[in-house]
């Protein structure tokens, strides 16, 4: 590790296999059992460090589709020991792989009463959890051990051809999720899409890249429902970067707010997606960012963090007994295959609206936390769940910053975060449950929040 002069900038990148062991609960899906049988490609833990004038942050990703508070702040307490800073200066981000484990359990809580033989309806699988925090771990240390000198460039571009938004305004004037191809009841989408991909270098002395921090917003589902491991998407890119820059270069992927996102066009009669032609087409815009980067001033160094305490939405009382009512006339899981790998939907709201009335005895709102990194001209701002992309784009349009790269599902998964016209329309992200369980105000001050800190964090 090199030591820091004065005002100079030191960079350090690490990553780490984080691939789970066969038979491990793939996340992802809603009462659906998906042990490991195959890896298509390896997960990774990703860790960027930066340092300059006294002032250590860091960046670290996970090919994962969550993490928990109780696991991030572990992380980030243990990341902050290694590097002799605060937590608050640790962002944690799981890209939100759908082949790729929970870690922690976000569908159904810990001490909501389940049969032993059903632990996987709670998302995670215990596991993984421990191998998942040292692996995170790890990559912190490779990136300290690897800190040198650096200078920073940043460049966008813009892609329109993989990522779209997933819920659409039928004739009927209702709201819906992924609707058939072309359905001529289709009238509009319901919202927009960000189409920017940004990149961030850091280089060493000689111009070798030491890390590129890449920035694009879709959900990563291509693997789903299948029982493989993929990094999806964000795997794809970032590793394709790396290799592009070279090997020793270390690429986390910031997925954005993307609650509302999905490579899914039911626009366009021919559009196809996989994980590798998206990732390719994000490839072909790297490369032609890649000649018009910019150099980017890299300090200061600051960090915010703050906690808003956002109400829980009300769980009408007659929501409560029915799904009490539903379970005593159920009390068995009502499996929709022969080999009992997947539970009816119904079944397993019922479950998550009485563990979620339980939640709610004991506390009315959730303390959400809003993270703003700077590096110079470059700002990072982190919000834990599915934010919908609205509350991105209008982060976007007031940060004072050259660059700013906005990511969800950090350091925490408490569930989507829909726009008041989407709790209008209805679907899937707005029913009440513990994936969707904060009040209609959450994105608006979420957002809101980030922006006066954007402001005030770019005054320093």
């Amino acid at each position: 590790m090199t030591d820091s002069k004065q005002g100079e900038l030191l960079v350090g990148a690490g990553q780490a296999d984080i691939t789970p062991a066969m038979g491990i609960q793939i996340a992802g899906d809603i009462g659906r059992y998906r042990p490991v049988e195959q890896i298509r490609d390896p997960l990774y833990a990703r860790a960027v460090v930066v340092k300059c004038g006294g002032k250590t942050l860091a960046i670290l990703t996970a090919d994962v589709i969550s993490i928990t508070r109780a696991f991030a702040d572990r992380i980030r307490r243990g990341a902050a020991e290694i590097l002799g800073t605060k937590p608050e200066a640790v962002l944690c981000h799981a890209t939100q792989t759908h082949s790729g484990p929970f870690v922690g359990n976000a569908m159904i809580t810990d001490d909501y009463p389940l049969p032993a033989d059903l632990w996987w309806l709670r998302g995670g699988d215990e596991r993984y959890n421990e191998p998942f925090v040292r692996g995170m771990l790890r990559a912190v240390e490779q990136a300290k051990s690897s800190l040198q000198p650096a200078s920073l460039k940043a460049g966008r571009g813009i892609d329109g051809r993989v990522a779209f938004n997933r819920r659409y305004i039928m004739r009927d004037g209702t709201g819906r999720d992924h609707p058939g191809r072309c359905d001529p009841n289709i009238l509009r989408p319901e919202g927009p899409a960000d189409p920017e991909v940004g990149v961030a270098i850091f280089s060493a002395a000689g111009g070798k890249a030491i890390a590129a921090l890449l920035h694009h917003t879709c959900h990563p589902t291509h693997g789903f429902p299948h029982r493989w491991i993929s990094a999806d998407w964000p795997g794809f890119w970032g590793e394709g970067v790396r290799s592009l820059l070279g090997g020793d270069c270390v690429a986390p992927v910031l997925n954005g707010f993307c609650g509302n996102i999905l490579h899914g066009n039911p626009l366009d009669p021919d559009h196809r997606s996989n994980i590798y032609l998206m990732g390719e087409r994000l490839m072909e815009t790297t490369r032609r960012i890649l000649p018009d980067m910019k150099p980017l001033a890299a300090a200061p160094l600051a960090w915010d963090s703050r906690l808003i305490r956002i109400p829980f939405r009300k769980l009408p009382p007659e929501d409560v007994a029915k799904a009490k009512a539903f379970i005593e006339k159920n009390p068995d899981p009502l499996w929709t295959d022969e080999t009992k790998t997947n539970i009816k939907w119904d079944w397993v709201y019922a479950h998550a609206t009485l563990d979620l009335a339980r939640q709610q005895q004991k506390q009315s709102w959730y303390d959400y936390e809003v993270q703003v990194l700077r590096i110079g001209g470059l700002a990072i701002v982190g919000c834990p769940g599915e934010p919908f992309v609205e509350g991105q784009l209008d982060i976007k349009l007031q940060s004072p910053a050259a660059h700013t790269f906005v990511a969800h599902m950090c350091n925490d998964a408490d569930g989507y975060q829909p726009t008041r016209l989407a709790f209008r329309y209805g679907g899937y992200e707005t029913r009440v449950s513990n994936w969707s369980r904060l009040d209609e105000c959450a994105l608006e001050r979420a957002s809101a929040t980030a922006r006066e800190m954007l402001g005030e964090i770019c005054k320093r």
